[in-house]
Parts: C-alpha cells; sequence; structure tokens
C-alpha cells in the first residue's frame, strides 16, 4: 500500500504542489536589532561517537497531538532523542507557526495548508481554504521576515538547533522571493540567493565548532512539478516549470557554496539537497520530472527520494529507483560515498498491522544500509494525518503514548550501533568509516529480535 492512497487527494491535496514562499520582508544581517537582547545557551561540541552518522531515523512535521506543555516542535525533537537518535528532519518556512507551534487532530489539512499558502498574495486572503483547517495561526512574531531570524529569535527552532543532535535536514523555503513554477526571475532569484546565503551562513558562524551538520533542502519536488497533483499526465510539467526549478536549486548551491567559502567556520558543515518522489512510476518511464528533467542540470550536493511509488515491492522497486537516481546525478569528487538517501518512507497503522509496518520498515532500512544511502529516514515520530475522525497512524509512538514495535527496532538498533562505534573508537582510536559502519550495521539489523507489540510511554 502506498502513502497517498490514504489521502483525500479530491479535497485536501488539490494543490499542494503549488508552494509559493514570497516577500513579506528582506533578509537581515545576522546581528540584532537594536534595543534587542538575546541570550546565548553554550552548545556543547559533540565527540565523534555523537556526531557519528548511525543512518537510520526519522522526522517530525506536522504532529497531531502532543502529551507536555512545551511546543510540538520541542516536545518531537526530545522524543526522537530519548529514542537514541541524533538526527532531526524539520521544516522551515513563513508560515512557521501553523505547521509545528501547535498540535491540532486536523494537522493534514493545517500541513496542506501550511504548503499551499506560503505565498505573500495569500497573507490577507488564503490561496485555498481546507475545509477541516483552522484558518487563523498563532500570533506573528514581526521580527521574523526571514529564515535566520526564524533560526535566531523563534524559541523552539533555538531550542532544537542547540539540542545535541548531530544532523539535521530542513524543507527551508526563503520568505522574501516568488516561486519559480512560471520561471525564477533574476529578481526572485537574487532574492532566494540572499536570504539563503544568510542562513548558510549563520548555521555556520552560529554552530562552528560544534560538529553539528545541516542539509538545506525541500519536500517533494515531482509535486512541485505537477501542481494537481496528478501522474497521469505530464501537461503541468512545462519548460518554464523545469528552467524555474534548475534556476531554483542552482542558486541556492550556489548561496550555500558561497556561504561555506565566506564565512570563517569549523567542524561545521551545511550541504543541499533536492527530493524526487516520482522515480518509479515517472522518471523510470522516460517521463519529465526531477530526476530526469532538472537533476542532471543542476549541481546539487544531495538527493533525497521520498519512496512512496515504490512500496508495493520494495525489493523489486527500491534499489533500481536508487541506482536511476544516481545515474542522473552530476558527479561531485569532493563529497565522497553515495548521494542518494531515502528522505520518506512510511506505512500507516490504520491500515497495516503493527507488525507488518516493522517487518517492511526493515525491509527499506536494509536496503538503504546495504545501498549506502547516508539517510534512511522514516515518517514519523508523531503522526500527522488525521481522516474520517481516525488517524492515519504515520508514528513511532501513537496518540495514546505507546511506543510502537518500529520505535523498538529504531531504539535497539541505535543503541547497538552506537556501542559499535564506541568499541571501535576505544580498539582504534578513530571512528569507523561509513563502509565498516555498513558491514556491522547491517548486522545488527539483522540479528535484532521481533520487537515487542506494544510499550506506555
Amino acid at each position: 500500500m502506498k502513502r497517498r492512497d490514504f489521502l483525500a487527494i479530491g479535497a485536501g491535496l488539490a494543490a499542494l504542489a503549488g508552494v509559493k514562499a514570497m516577500a513579506h520582508g528582506a533578509p537581515r544581517p545576522d546581528d540584532l536589532a537594536p534595543g534587542k537582547s538575546e541570550s546565548r545557551t553554550a552548545i556543547q561540541k559533540l565527540s565523534d561517537v555523537d556526531a557519528f552518522n548511525y543512518v537510520l531515523g526519522t522526522q517530525t512535521i506536522g504532529a497531531t497531538y502532543q502529551f507536555t506543555s512545551e511546543s510540538v516542535l520541542t516536545e518531537t525533537a526530545r522524543a526522537i532523542l530519548d529514542m537514541g537518535s541524533n538526527t532531526l528532519k524539520i521544516t522551515m518556512g513563513r508560515d512557521y507557526r501553523r505547521m509545528v507551534l501547535r498540535p491540532l487532530k486536523t494537522a493534514y489539512p493545517e500541513t496542506m495548508q501550511y504548503l499551499q499558502n506560503q505565498g505573500s498574495d495569500a497573507k490577507k486572503k488564503l490561496r485555498v481554504e481546507f475545509p477541516e483547517a483552522a484558518i487563523e495561526a498563532p500570533p506573528v512574531n514581526p521580527d521574523i521576515r526571514c529564515l535566520t531570524d526564524l533560526a535566531r529569535l523563534e524559541p523552539s527552532y533555538r531550542q532544537v538547533f542547540e539540542m545535541p543532535f548531530a544532523h539535521y535536514l530542513i524543507w527551508t523555503y526563503a520568505f522574501a522571493p516568488g516561486w519559480w513554477n512560471q520561471g525564477f526571475s533574476p529578481e526572485n532569484q537574487q532574492k532566494e540567493y540572499a536570504e539563503i546565503r544568510d542562513f548558510a551562513s549563520h548555521l555556520l558562524k552560529t554552530y562552528s565548532g560544534t560538529g553539528k551538520t545541516f542539509y538545506l533542502g525541500h519536500w517533494e519536488g515531482d509535486w512541485h512539478l505537477r501542481p494537481s497533483l496528478k501522474v497521469d499526465t505530464d501537461t503541468e510539467v512545462t519548460p518554464q516549470s523545469i528552467q524555474g526549478m534548475t534556476d531554483w536549486l542552482n542558486i541556492r548551491q550556489k548561496a550555500i557554496d558561497d556561504a561555506k567559502r565566506e564565512t570563517a567556520h569549523h567542524d561545521v558543515q551545511v550541504w543541499h539537497y533536492t527530493e524526487a518522489n516520482h522515480v518509479t512510476l515517472v522518471s523510470m518511464a522516460g517521463r519529465p520530472s526531477v530526476t530526469n528533467s532538472v537533476l542532471p542540470n543542476t549541481n546539487v550536493d544531495y538527493v533525497s527520494y521520498s519512496t512512496y511509488d515504490s512500496l508495493g515491492d520494495i525489493p523489486k522497486n527500491i534499489p533500481p529507483a536508487l541506482n536511476f537516481i544516481e545515474s542522473k546525478l552530476p558527479a561531485k569528487p569532493a563529497i565522497s560515498g553515495k548521494r542518494v538517501f531515502i528522505g520518506e518512507y512510511g506505512f500507516p497503522a490504520r491500515f497495516v498491522s503493527e507488525a507488518e509496518r516493522d517487518r517492511k520498515s526493515r525491509q527499506i532500512m536494509r536496503i538503504g544500509l546495504e545501498w549506502g544511502c547516508p539517510f534512511v529516514l522514516c515518517w514519523q515520530m508523531y503522526n500527522n494525518e488525521f481522516k474520517d475522525g481516525q488517524e492515519n497512524g504515520y508514528w513511532l509512538i501513537d496518540n495514546k503514548g505507546v511506543k510502537q514495535p518500529l520505535w523498538h527496532t529504531h531504539h535497539e538498533f541505535l543503541k547497538q550501533a552506537r556501542q559499535y562505534v564506541i568499541d571501535f573508537r576505544a580498539k582504534e582510536n578513530r571512528v569507523p568509516t561509513p563502509e565498516e559502519f555498513q558491514r556491522s550495521a547491517l548486522n545488527i539489523l539483522d540479528s535484532l529480535p521481533p520487537a515487542p507489540s506494544a510499550e506506555t510511554k
């Protein structure tokens, strides 16, 4: 079963990929505005064991419930740390308040509204209204006018960036420029460049010496090329949208590369990625897509694959899809190892038993580890989709606070993988190479016992 088989495509998703990220304020310098004050928490340098990439992990975007008085972003980030993971995937954009700072049972329509109404033209009148979504977002902070402001001034983002995560994957949507689906004008390219460069520079300066790595990317790019979410026609994938997306990715890459060259920093890294989600059914059939039409003309650092189009037959579909994406990715000799990762996979508990979710997920984990994916990320810690009065159940901890079998699989793998790295470090006076870790990680995964059925949080 594919995730999107269970979504209300007609009502809730009709224009999901028409995201725009337009201006309501220009980027500002990293310095605080006059009269403002800001406390800083000393961020300790991660050890090489803590900074190691253990590959398997999860993410938190648009949760529908929570159990504490913290913001949902902070709470779910802590839950990911408690599971043993040092990897966090989140989203950042203009309407961040609606997306991450409060949980609602209608969070999936909230998420859709967030994605569809990013543009400044939707600030006074929503471009698309989703019936179950709240129209009013939480109060705005007028000082937050760009991505750097969001990272500096919004308490939840400040907190999660100060947590001991080593790897941050961020859907990154600039506040200032217009969208690119009708072509990306030089003016909007410059706005995109300035805001992304400023944000990357902020990350490099603020977290210099910590051992943290940031991956700035975006949500499923093939839906961005197909605003009506229809895969049976290619009419929406126009030369203007292909060129617009190509220009968008290339200007973001230049901004990040320039920030790294121009900003003094050490022991911190920022990379750039794009995400494809129509590979098995579209790209490999030779049709226009991110992989076929955009990726070969970019110089992105990494590619994320959102795998839902391959989940009907996991062993048959996913390895060829990863190979196909890699074949279209221009070389970057300066980056060692594989550069295609699994950014999303998942099975809804509403339709798939917890035992089967765990079994299928272990299949994907093994394929990703064996292929050499830098990350294999499960969707997600708390569920974000709600339909007809029920949670769809993309979760590791459910809405009753129960840790599901897949949580235990992650927890036990991460515990044993970390101990392997600690032992290797003690013996060899270094951490293992990715290839050395891969061999042991596969053995750890294969030796895991069946996960327990459930355990209260």
